[in-house]
């Protein structure tokens, strides 16, 4: 009996046997099935790896170059960049300096071989004409900005509204004879005292001829006013528009035409004002990713950084400067709402800029 139970129980332990190997055997043997459900299913967790990553690094880690193109004026310039450099202590950042209509031409001229990689600055229905030498970017704050502040195609967005300015010295002219309409600045008391950019060579003074055109009924009334207005600048026309409001505050031309950041800056001058004129424009100074630049994450970087939070708010406080963001309330300046704004056709000014500058260069040059 014994015997038999001891043959009984070994047959039971080799069963058991059998099975713990029949069960480990195709994990050994058998390469794992992938069907194109579990292919699907993996490509989001590795994207999430790759945007993890990329939200993980540190300010610190971004390296290399950045060129930067800049019409803007230099204290506000300087001060922009410096906060970026703070920010990203590793990047090589350089500044190109001038006007914004030099730069664009630059930027043509350098399309085969890009030497600059964004430009911050210059009135928006400029940088429009020239859209086919930027690469469109969506940046970061673009939820915080009106779409009346952005291109259709994200070539560029804007980074401060810009509305224009009479600016006076009040030792030359009676505040009350200081013009407050376009039509106004054809007085010809103000003959030869107006202090007025080319619009060939400033973006800031294209936009307050365009302004000037859809001020009237047509644009062919707009051209007889531009060209009463040339005849009232007696030939005089400054080559950069920075040069307008110095002039008046240094005592050469009674009244110029001007941008409100320019001539916000002297408010502690007693003797310089300033006026919004009736049927004013506010076109932003924009920012724009140049196509095939060689540094284009650091271009996007700057893009970002520009139209957020600390430096438009740091831009507005020091320089006066209007933000663009929707969640930064202008400090010292008046609210849009406050000022009379005209229709501004932005397609034609940028669409027909060559055929307005060319028609502008034929009249002063006649």
């Amino acid at each position: 009996m014994k015997k038999i139970l001891a043959l009984l129980l070994a047959a039971a332990m080799t069963l058991a046997l059998c099975a713990c190997g029949d069960s480990a055997t195709p994990t050994e043997t058998q390469p794992p099935v992938t069907t194109e459900a579990s292919v699907q299913d993996a490509a989001p967790a590795e994207t999430d790896a790759a945007e993890t990553e990329a939200a993980e690094k540190a300010p610190e880690d971004y390296t290399g170059d950045l060129v930067v193109y800049s019409p803007h004026d230099a204290d506000p310039l300087n001060a922009g960049v410096e906060m970026f450099r703070q920010a990203y202590p590793n990047i090589n950042v350089e500044v190109i300096a001038a006007g914004t209509g030099e730069l664009c031409q630059r930027i043509v001229a350098e399309s085969a071989n890009p030497q600059g990689d964004v430009l911050w600055g210059g009135g928006a229905d400029t940088l429009a004409a020239y859209t086919d030498y930027f690469s469109p970017y969506v940046c970061a704050n673009d939820d915080a900005i009106s779409d009346a502040y952005k291109d259709a195609n994200d070539m560029w967005i804007g980074e401060s509204p810009l509305p224009m300015v009479f600016i006076y010295n009040k030792t030359l002219i009676d505040e009350a004879d200081v013009p407050t309409t376009w039509e106004g600045l054809c007085d010809e008391s103000l003959k030869g005292k107006i202090a007025y950019a080319s619009p060939a060579k400033s973006g800031s003074a294209y936009t307050q001829l365009c302004t000037m055109l859809f001020s009237q009924p047509s644009i062919d009334e707009g051209w007889a006013l531009v060209e009463k207005f040339i005849a009232n600048l007696d030939g005089k026309i400054q080559d950069s528009s920075g040069n307008c409001h110095k002039l008046v505050a240094s005592g050469e031309y009674a009244l110029g035409v001007t941008i409100e950041k320019s001539a916000v800056l002297y408010g502690d001058n007693p003797d310089i004002g300033f006026v919004y004129p009736e049927k004013n424009s506010a076109v932003p100074d924009g920012v724009a990713l140049i196509k095939d630049c060689p540094n284009e994450e650091n271009a996007k970087l700057f893009i970002d950084f520009v139209t957020g939070v600390e430096c438009q708010t740091a831009q507005n406080a020091d320089w006066a400067r209007r933000p663009v963001r929707n969640d930064v309330a202008p400090q010292g300046l008046c609210a849009l709402d406050e000022i009379d704004l005209g229709d501004y056709d932005f397609a034609y000014a940028g669409a027909e800029k060559a055929n307005i500058v060319e028609k502008w260069n034929d009249l002063t040059v006649g």
